[in-house]
């Protein structure tokens, strides 16, 4: 059996069970009760120390009653094509979860998807949250680009899901606004005047694209403002979540890395529920 292996270094989340176990439960807190009917959310993809405690909130709502979870990241060009992780399982901490390979093959007679072979952050971080959270979920981990493709890779997923007859959850794995020098974006000036407009400007607009359930606005956003990074994921959870009968959107929460480590570079995250 071939397994995915971890590749990001124990900076991002714990190396063993036991921290990676007690670092969640730290960060539990509230049960969004107005999760209920769920089926799609946006997560963030930075460490869990920044943003760890804001993905589980949102993978808390997702992980209720499925069979399988698609995680579906990005860092790709609006060029890039689809891709898919071929392994029958991923590593976590907590213990592996299982690929949900009939998922994908179905997906494959639909869309074209290649092998990810790259390293990326974007659905490895998420993994051990979702092992924590429904030990016997099947995963399918993907990377789509802000373009089209993102919008048709999700009205796939649900195509393919109402076919196999799977209980499906979609979460799009997307960070905000990065501001600051390390990022050579600062139109809005330094320090507390930079971070108001992250804050009430730059990444309110997008959010409101994404409650809106609007791919194009959202994608169209994140290419000329610079306002998220793997719009991609982003796109095709709304666009699954659309075609599985979602009518809204919920914003679950909001914070920068600023709130968690303040410097002059900083990074938007949002937890996101469509149901």
């Amino acid at each position: 059996m071939s397994v995915r292996r971890r590749c990001l270094p124990p900076g991002w989340y714990p190396g063993s069970a036991g921290e990676a176990r007690r670092e969640i439960e730290e960060m539990r807190g509230r049960e969004a009760g107005e999760g209920s009917g769920a089926c799609a959310g946006i997560v963030p993809h930075a460490g869990w120390h920044f943003s760890g405690r804001l993905a589980l909130e949102v993978l808390s709502v997702l992980c209720r009653g499925i069979d399988t979870m698609v995680i579906i990241g990005g860092h790709m060009g609006w060029a890039d094509r689809i891709v898919a992780a071929f392994e029958d399982a991923y590593e976590t901490p907590l213990g592996e979860l299982k690929a949900d390979l009939r998922l994908l093959e179905k997906l494959r007679t639909m869309v074209d998807v290649e092998e990810d072979r790259e390293r990326d952050n974007t659905v490895e971080i998420q993994l051990p949250l979702v092992r924590y959270l429904a030990a016997g979920v099947m995963v399918l981990g993907m990377r789509a680009p802000p373009s089209e493709a993102a919008d048709s890779l999700g009205k796939a997923v649900a195509d393919a899901a109402s076919a196999l007859g799977r209980r499906v959850a979609v979460a799009g794995s997307t960070d905000l606004t990065h501001y600051g020098s390390n990022y050579g974006f600062s139109p809005a000036g330094r320090g507390p005047e930079g971070l108001a407009w992250v804050r009430e400007v730059n990444d309110r607009r997008i959010v409101d694209s994404m409650l809106a359930m609007d791919v194009g606005a959202t994608l169209e956003r994140a290419r000329r403002e610079r306002s998220a990074c793997s719009a991609g994921g982003a796109a095709a959870a709304m666009s699954f979540a659309r075609a599985s009968g979602a009518r809204s959107g919920a914003l679950l929460g909001y914070m920068t890395s600023w709130d968690v480590q303040q410097a002059e570079s900083f990074v938007g995250y949002a937890g996101i529920i469509f149901r």
